[in-house]
Protein backbone atom coordinates (compact mmCIF):
# COMPACT_ATOMS: atom_id res chain seq x y z
CA UNK A 1 0.00 0.00 0.00
CA UNK A 2 1.36 3.45 -0.90
CA UNK A 3 2.42 5.74 1.93
CA UNK A 4 0.73 9.15 2.32
CA UNK A 5 3.82 11.01 1.16
CA UNK A 6 5.09 8.63 -1.53
CA UNK A 7 4.19 11.07 -4.31
CA UNK A 8 6.67 13.55 -2.85
CA UNK A 9 9.54 11.22 -3.77
CA UNK A 10 8.71 11.49 -7.47
CA UNK A 11 10.60 14.06 -9.59
CA UNK A 12 8.79 17.32 -10.19
CA UNK A 13 6.93 17.24 -13.52
CA UNK A 14 8.39 19.66 -16.03
CA UNK A 15 5.31 20.23 -18.19
CA UNK A 16 4.35 23.44 -16.38
CA UNK A 17 7.73 25.04 -17.04
CA UNK A 18 7.68 23.72 -20.60
CA UNK A 19 4.28 25.33 -21.24
CA UNK A 20 5.55 28.57 -19.71
CA UNK A 21 8.48 28.72 -22.14
CA UNK A 22 6.20 27.97 -25.08
CA UNK A 23 3.80 30.67 -23.86
CA UNK A 24 6.60 33.23 -24.13
CA UNK A 25 7.11 32.28 -27.77
CA UNK A 26 3.38 32.52 -28.44
CA UNK A 27 3.19 35.95 -26.79
CA UNK A 28 5.96 37.27 -29.02
CA UNK A 29 4.06 36.14 -32.09
CA UNK A 30 1.17 38.31 -30.86
CA UNK A 31 3.28 41.44 -30.29
CA UNK A 32 3.30 44.29 -32.84
CA UNK A 33 6.18 44.08 -35.30
CA UNK A 34 7.71 47.34 -34.03
CA UNK A 35 8.20 45.85 -30.53
CA UNK A 36 10.20 42.83 -31.68
CA UNK A 37 13.90 42.79 -32.52
CA UNK A 38 14.58 40.87 -35.74
CA UNK A 39 12.09 38.68 -37.60
CA UNK A 40 8.96 38.05 -35.54
CA UNK A 41 9.34 34.29 -35.99
CA UNK A 42 12.97 34.16 -34.81
CA UNK A 43 12.48 34.02 -31.02
CA UNK A 44 9.66 31.43 -31.05
CA UNK A 45 11.65 29.26 -33.46
CA UNK A 46 14.81 29.57 -31.38
CA UNK A 47 12.88 28.61 -28.24
CA UNK A 48 11.48 25.47 -29.87
CA UNK A 49 14.87 24.52 -31.29
CA UNK A 50 16.53 24.85 -27.87
CA UNK A 51 13.70 23.09 -26.05
CA UNK A 52 14.25 19.88 -27.98
CA UNK A 53 17.78 19.17 -26.64
CA UNK A 54 16.70 20.52 -23.24
CA UNK A 55 13.95 17.90 -22.93
CA UNK A 56 16.16 15.16 -24.37
CA UNK A 57 19.04 15.97 -21.98
CA UNK A 58 16.65 15.89 -19.02
CA UNK A 59 15.29 12.48 -19.98
CA UNK A 60 18.82 11.20 -20.63
CA UNK A 61 19.96 12.33 -17.19
CA UNK A 62 22.53 14.83 -18.50
CA UNK A 63 21.97 17.37 -15.76
CA UNK A 64 24.78 19.81 -16.58
CA UNK A 65 23.70 20.10 -20.21
CA UNK A 66 20.04 20.42 -19.22
CA UNK A 67 20.82 23.17 -16.72
CA UNK A 68 23.03 25.05 -19.20
CA UNK A 69 20.36 24.90 -21.91
CA UNK A 70 17.69 26.01 -19.45
CA UNK A 71 19.74 29.01 -18.36
CA UNK A 72 20.46 29.83 -22.01
CA UNK A 73 16.73 29.85 -22.83
CA UNK A 74 16.02 32.01 -19.77
CA UNK A 75 18.78 34.42 -20.76
CA UNK A 76 17.55 34.74 -24.35
CA UNK A 77 13.95 35.37 -23.31
CA UNK A 78 15.07 37.92 -20.70
CA UNK A 79 17.08 39.87 -23.27
CA UNK A 80 14.16 39.74 -25.70
CA UNK A 81 11.84 41.06 -22.98
CA UNK A 82 14.15 43.95 -22.10
CA UNK A 83 14.57 44.80 -25.78
CA UNK A 84 10.80 44.87 -26.35
CA UNK A 85 10.22 47.08 -23.30
CA UNK A 86 12.95 49.44 -24.56
CA UNK A 87 11.24 49.59 -27.96
CA UNK A 88 7.95 50.34 -26.21
CA UNK A 89 9.60 53.23 -24.36
CA UNK A 90 11.06 54.56 -27.60
CA UNK A 91 7.76 54.28 -29.47
CA UNK A 92 5.67 56.01 -26.81
CA UNK A 93 6.51 59.67 -27.61
CA UNK A 94 5.62 59.21 -31.29
CA UNK A 95 1.97 58.37 -30.43
CA UNK A 96 1.86 56.11 -33.48
CA UNK A 97 0.29 53.20 -31.65
CA UNK A 98 -3.42 53.38 -30.84
CA UNK A 99 -4.27 53.45 -27.10
CA UNK A 100 -5.98 50.05 -27.22
CA UNK A 101 -3.06 48.48 -29.10
CA UNK A 102 -0.63 50.04 -26.63
CA UNK A 103 -2.61 48.63 -23.70
CA UNK A 104 -2.56 45.19 -25.32
CA UNK A 105 1.19 45.36 -25.95
CA UNK A 106 1.84 46.48 -22.37
CA UNK A 107 -0.30 43.66 -20.97
CA UNK A 108 1.52 41.07 -23.09
CA UNK A 109 4.94 42.33 -21.99
CA UNK A 110 3.80 42.46 -18.36
CA UNK A 111 2.69 38.82 -18.62
CA UNK A 112 5.98 37.90 -20.29
CA UNK A 113 7.83 39.57 -17.42
CA UNK A 114 5.96 37.38 -14.91
CA UNK A 115 6.68 34.15 -16.79
CA UNK A 116 10.34 34.92 -17.52
CA UNK A 117 11.21 35.61 -13.89
CA UNK A 118 9.12 32.71 -12.59
CA UNK A 119 11.34 30.49 -14.75
CA UNK A 120 14.46 32.13 -13.29
CA UNK A 121 13.29 31.55 -9.71
CA UNK A 122 12.32 27.95 -10.49
CA UNK A 123 15.58 27.28 -12.31
CA UNK A 124 17.98 28.76 -9.70
CA UNK A 125 16.40 28.09 -6.31
CA UNK A 126 18.31 25.39 -4.46
CA UNK A 127 20.34 24.52 -7.55
CA UNK A 128 17.32 23.77 -9.71
CA UNK A 129 14.41 21.29 -9.65
CA UNK A 130 16.58 18.18 -10.07
CA UNK A 131 18.87 19.05 -7.18
CA UNK A 132 15.94 20.06 -4.99
CA UNK A 133 14.40 16.64 -5.60
CA UNK A 134 17.62 14.74 -4.92
CA UNK A 135 18.42 16.53 -1.67
CA UNK A 136 14.84 16.12 -0.42
CA UNK A 137 15.12 19.20 1.78
CA UNK A 138 12.07 20.85 3.26
CA UNK A 139 11.01 24.13 1.70
CA UNK A 140 13.32 26.49 -0.19
CA UNK A 141 16.79 27.93 0.27
CA UNK A 142 16.02 31.27 -1.41
CA UNK A 143 12.40 32.07 -0.51
CA UNK A 144 10.50 31.93 2.76
CA UNK A 145 7.23 30.36 1.66
CA UNK A 146 4.28 30.30 4.12
CA UNK A 147 4.55 26.50 4.50
CA UNK A 148 8.07 26.98 5.86
CA UNK A 149 6.78 29.20 8.66
CA UNK A 150 4.43 26.55 10.09
CA UNK A 151 5.87 25.05 13.31
CA UNK A 152 7.41 21.64 12.73
CA UNK A 153 4.99 19.82 15.02
CA UNK A 154 1.98 21.31 13.18
CA UNK A 155 3.04 20.57 9.60
CA UNK A 156 1.36 17.15 9.44
CA UNK A 157 -2.14 18.60 9.74
CA UNK A 158 -1.42 20.97 6.85
CA UNK A 159 -0.02 18.15 4.64
CA UNK A 160 3.34 19.89 4.31
CA UNK A 161 5.67 17.65 6.31
CA UNK A 162 8.04 17.30 3.33
CA UNK A 163 6.81 20.22 1.28
CA UNK A 164 8.90 21.56 -1.61
CA UNK A 165 7.96 24.41 -3.98
CA UNK A 166 6.90 23.60 -7.54
CA UNK A 167 6.81 25.82 -10.61
CA UNK A 168 3.35 27.18 -9.76
CA UNK A 169 4.74 28.49 -6.45
CA UNK A 170 7.46 30.44 -8.25
CA UNK A 171 4.91 31.69 -10.78
CA UNK A 172 2.82 33.05 -7.91
CA UNK A 173 5.89 34.77 -6.43
CA UNK A 174 6.68 36.39 -9.80
CA UNK A 175 3.03 37.42 -10.25
CA UNK A 176 2.89 39.13 -6.86
CA UNK A 177 6.19 40.91 -7.52
CA UNK A 178 4.86 42.36 -10.76
CA UNK A 179 1.46 43.19 -9.25
CA UNK A 180 2.51 44.77 -5.95
CA UNK A 181 6.06 45.85 -6.89
CA UNK A 182 7.47 43.93 -3.95
CA UNK A 183 7.45 40.54 -2.16
CA UNK A 184 4.26 39.54 -0.37
CA UNK A 185 3.82 36.14 1.32
CA UNK A 186 7.23 34.75 0.29
CA UNK A 187 10.07 37.02 1.50
CA UNK A 188 13.38 36.75 -0.33
CA UNK A 189 16.33 35.10 1.41
CA UNK A 190 19.04 34.82 -1.25
CA UNK A 191 20.88 37.83 -2.66
CA UNK A 192 20.54 36.57 -6.25
CA UNK A 193 16.77 36.39 -5.76
CA UNK A 194 16.72 39.97 -4.49
CA UNK A 195 18.68 41.16 -7.53
CA UNK A 196 16.37 39.36 -9.96
CA UNK A 197 13.32 40.65 -8.09
CA UNK A 198 14.58 44.22 -8.39
CA UNK A 199 15.02 43.79 -12.15
CA UNK A 200 11.58 42.22 -12.49
CA UNK A 201 9.89 44.95 -10.43
CA UNK A 202 11.71 47.68 -12.38
CA UNK A 203 10.50 46.23 -15.69
CA UNK A 204 6.95 45.84 -14.41
CA UNK A 205 6.91 49.35 -12.95
CA UNK A 206 8.27 50.78 -16.19
CA UNK A 207 5.49 49.13 -18.21
CA UNK A 208 2.77 50.34 -15.83
CA UNK A 209 4.13 53.90 -15.71
CA UNK A 210 4.32 53.99 -19.52
CA UNK A 211 0.72 52.87 -19.85
CA UNK A 212 -0.49 55.37 -17.24
CA UNK A 213 1.41 58.24 -18.84
CA UNK A 214 -0.02 57.37 -22.25
CA UNK A 215 -3.52 57.14 -20.79
CA UNK A 216 -3.13 60.60 -19.22
CA UNK A 217 -1.88 61.93 -22.55
CA UNK A 218 -4.95 60.57 -24.31
CA UNK A 219 -7.24 62.14 -21.73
Amino acid sequence: MNGPHEHLDRPEPRWQALLAVLAIGAIYLALPRNLVVGPIWFLPTLIVVLLVPTVVSHRAGKRSLNRALGILINGITTLALIASVALLVRALPSHREAPLALLRSGALLWLTNVIVFALWYWRLDGGGPTKRHEEKKFGSTSFLFPQMQIPRDERAQFACVRWKPRFIDYLFVAFTHSSTFGPTDAPLLARWAKVLAMIQIFISLSIVILLISRAVGVL
